[in-house]
């Protein structure tokens, strides 16, 4: 019987020429065939967003491979509507050279174009890494992505429903699966002046590393851990739309018909 070669797509937030990107396909060789259609330049922090006011533009830079000068969502949209001959069986973002846990996968781009994938039907995975060390290496977290791309292959994942895996460094080979935990870092300001004298900020964050819930992804990654968290499109919160539902009569009647 002939096994079928997967087709998965990579892409990310870092730029084509990312070290986590160039990892990620390195782990897949020789098992999948890879196509890689990853932005021009970094788009952190680009979350979901799309290119609507200046056209997009892409740049053929290897067999397979495509830069594009837009968001990591732009990518996918880009590689499944006009570059693939057929939907990849696989979208794999990153590999994150950062972390991309809690309420920050919301500003993710490596999260988005994964997400992305998830809206076209398509398994998605984001991979990061927990580090900034300019020493980091990705080889752990490159591993990890293949056994979870096999898993994904093998077992499937829910319509619309991605993952977000985060890898901590160093990292002792456990995976724990997490919720998403709520936002423990602080968004700051750093307030300057430029040579004419405008005003200028810079946003960065302040970390923090107690006060997660124990069953999360910043639990996870404290204690060495992996974390894969499942992600749903679908963000309607049930409880609230059952309450709020009695205000119907209330907001009709100011608009009297």
């Amino acid at each position: 019987m002939t096994t079928k070669t997967p087709h998965i797509l990579l892409t990310n937030d870092d730029g084509i020429e990312a070290a986590g990107l160039r990892a990620l396909a390195a782990a897949l060789e020789g098992w999948a065939t890879v196509s890689i259609v990853a932005p021009s330049r970094e788009q952190s922090g680009a979350a979901q967003s799309l290119t609507l006011r200046t056209p997009i533009i892409c740049h053929p830079v290897a067999p397979r491979q495509w830069a594009i000068d837009g968001t990591p969502a732009d990518c996918v949209i880009v590689a499944l509507h006009k570059l693939l001959p057929e939907p990849p069986d696989l979208v794999l973002s990153g590999i994150n050279f950062g972390a991309n846990l809690g309420e920050n996968a919301y500003y993710s781009g490596t999260v988005g174009a994964a997400r992305e994938g998830a809206l076209h039907h398509i398994p998605s995975c984001a991979m990061s890494l927990c580090s900034k060390s300019p020493v980091a290496t990705f080889d752990g977290a490159a591993r990890l992505a293949r056994a979870m791309a096999e898993l994904i292959l093998r077992e499937g994942l829910p319509d619309q429903v991605l993952l977000n895996v985060n890898v901590p460094q160093p990292w002792d080979g456990a995976v724990k699966f997490t919720r998403q935990s709520r936002k423990i870092t602080r968004n700051q300001l750093k307030e300057g002046q430029d040579p004419k004298g405008s005003t200028y900020y810079w946003l960065f964050e302040q970390k923090i590393d107690k006060d997660f819930e124990p069953d999360t992804d910043y639990a996870a990654i404290f204690a060495r851990a992996a974390s894969v968290t499942p992600l749903h499109l679908d963000p309607t919160h049930g409880e609230s739309l059952s309450d709020l539902s009695r205000w119907t009569a209330a907001l009709q009647n100011a608009f009297p018909r």
